[in-house]
């Protein structure tokens, strides 16, 4: 086993730890989080500089590489600031389920507006009464053939880019009659300005540079070569991208998270005097950093070596998948929330951040599955099917 980085490795993860510091100053970070705005400036920086798109192929505009170069780049990204950073790393969710399905006219067309800032994408994959309910029964939102069309009608929630970006990448019922019901999803290519779409932005606790919003679509035509890949292959594309997603688009800023709201926990019991001392002299303080530095260090473990195995393979291992997913997400809020209580009153104030990473984290636990949901997957693995 070798746990080091290479030298193309170290220097793109120097090279995005120097972007991220002289891009996503806190003064920065802090106007996006109260203005509520998509950091477009440093987005079309960052593609210039090829860290959009770090890992989709070369002929599409972007560099070529692989998984773990584009988690290092999304975790310092999020160490200097994490809904602005995670957002300026990527160009969305779900251009993989195009890389791996699409026609190479799709791809042709799609992929490189996205790795060259000209606009960002969107995916669509829950529903306002599912959750992360896929299976159980026929999607609620469907895509029904009419000549050489389909014709959409429902609505999807929780989608990021939704208001600002040109297309998006929607799960639909293709065939309601097929069982098991998800056996009949099929993913569709929808440019945003068809006729009959809908975008609501939800006012949210945190994330506030990524709007997130709901999608209505009423009697929406597209035509049939907007299809990925083959009728009844929507759900397997949408997992197989979801499983490679949680590494490096929640494992990696998760990690990220934890280790800018640490950062300036250190930083401060570093230098933070009480009683005529500094407070990180207090056990109860120097434990609290020890345990912090720990958690962080075993989610960035894990999810290394996720995104190795992916890079290795080819293809992501589910159950690893879920357990970097909730327990990055997880200890992100944990490393968060003590680095408030080290600050004291001061943590609970938006100038020292640690409560934006707070707010951040949170999301991060919800987002692609609650952790819930991911160690039922887990356990499924463990035990298979007990009678």
């Amino acid at each position: 086993m070798d746990f080091e980085l290479n030298k193309e490795q170290r220097d793109i993860q120097k090279a995005a730890k120097k972007f991220a510091k002289n891009e996503l100053s806190k003064d920065y970070v802090l106007e996006i989080e109260r203005s509520h705005r998509f950091p477009w400036e440093v987005f079309k920086k960052s593609c210039e500089l090829g860290f959009v798109g770090i890992d989709i192929p070369k002929e599409y505009g972007g560099q070529g590489l692989n998984l773990l170069e584009r988690a290092l780049v999304a975790e310092e990204f999020c160490r200097c600031g994490a809904g602005v950073g995670l957002h300026s790393s990527g160009p969305g969710l779900g251009v993989e389920i195009m890389l791996w399905y699409g026609s190479e006219e799709q791809k042709k067309k799609c992929i490189p507006p996205l790795c060259s800032g000209e606009t960002v994408m969107a995916s669509a994959f829950t529903e306002p009464d599912r959750g992360s309910d896929l299976v159980t029964s026929p999607l609620s939102t469907t895509a029904l053939k009419d000549g050489n069309n389909y014709i959409i009608n429902g609505t999807k929630t929780f989608i990021t880019f939704a208001n600002i970006a040109k297309f998006i990448i929607v799960l639909c019922q293709t065939d309601p009659k097929a069982k098991p019901p998800y056996k009949g999803q099929s993913t569709l290519i929808v440019e945003l300005d068809r006729e009959g779409i809908k975008v609501t932005e939800f006012e949210k606790m945190g994330w506030h540079a990524a709007p997130t919003t709901e999608v209505s679509f009423s009697n929406v035509r597209v035509p049939h070569e907007n299809l990925i890949g083959e009728e009844g292959q929507g759900f397997y594309q949408s997992i197989q991208f979801l499983d490679r997603f949680r590494i490096a688009g929640v494992g990696a800023p998760s990690v990220g998270i934890a280790q800018g709201a640490f950062d300036r926990a250190l930083d401060y019991a570093k230098n933070r005097e009480a009683f005529g001392v500094k407070i990180g002299t207090f056990q109860a303080i120097s434990h609290k950093l020890a345990e912090m530095a720990t958690k962080i260090e075993a989610a960035r473990v894990l999810t290394y070596k996720g995104a190795w195995q992916v890079d290795g393979k080819g293809q992501a291992d589910p159950k690893l998948s879920s357990i970097i997913k909730w327990y990055s997400a997880r200890i992100a809020v944990e490393v968060c929330d003590e680095a408030i209580e080290i600050f004291g009153g001061h943590g609970y104030m938006l100038e020292n951040e640690v409560e934006m990473f707070y707010r951040d984290a949170r999301a991060l636990e919800i987002v692609e599955g609650t952790r819930e949901i991911h160690k039922n997957t887990i356990a499924r693995f463990l035990l298979g099917k007990l009678k």
